[in-house]
């Protein structure tokens, strides 16, 4: 069975409003989410054969707490095409990231998740959808088969 998992970025700092958008770090919150969501996807064997990840440093952030908990056999890939990208953008990825995988991972940003997951998704477990068409949550995780 295939399996896509998208995974928008943990929670990002805005205390310093002369950042750029793209070079927002991860705030204490975020560097928290980021391994225990890792730790949950490979307590439920939700482990991808490949990973796409935006390029912005929030994402890559996100990325590299979590692979300690999840590294294994995986091949990644990052790209600033998932920074800009809108619901196409993203399953456009999928389409050229997949590859032969059984598992492809996304690793990205709102609004562009929450399309993706929506379109993908529009049946399956009731209060997962209406979280997701209410907020796509900061480390929020998206499985779909």
């Amino acid at each position: 069975m295939l399996r896509l998992l998208l995974l928008r970025h943990a929670k990002s700092s805005w205390a310093d409003p002369g950042r750029r958008d793209f070079d927002r770090p991860l705030n204490s919150r975020g560097r928290a989410a980021a391994p225990a969501m890792a730790k949950f996807m490979a307590a439920n064997a939700l482990l991808p054969q490949r990973i796409v990840c935006s390029t912005a440093q929030r994402a890559v952030e996100t990325l590299s707490l979590m692979l300690p908990h999840i590294a294994g056999d995986m091949d990644i890939n990052f790209t600033r095409r998932l920074y800009e990208a809108d619901a196409e953008g993203y399953l456009t990825a999928v389409r050229e990231g997949g590859g032969t995988s059984m598992s492809l991972m996304l690793v990205g940003h709102n609004p562009a998740m929450e399309d993706v997951a929506s379109l993908l998704a529009p049946i399956g477990d009731a209060e997962a959808l209406t979280d997701i068409h209410l907020k796509y949550p900061t480390a929020g995780l998206a499985v779909i088969d």
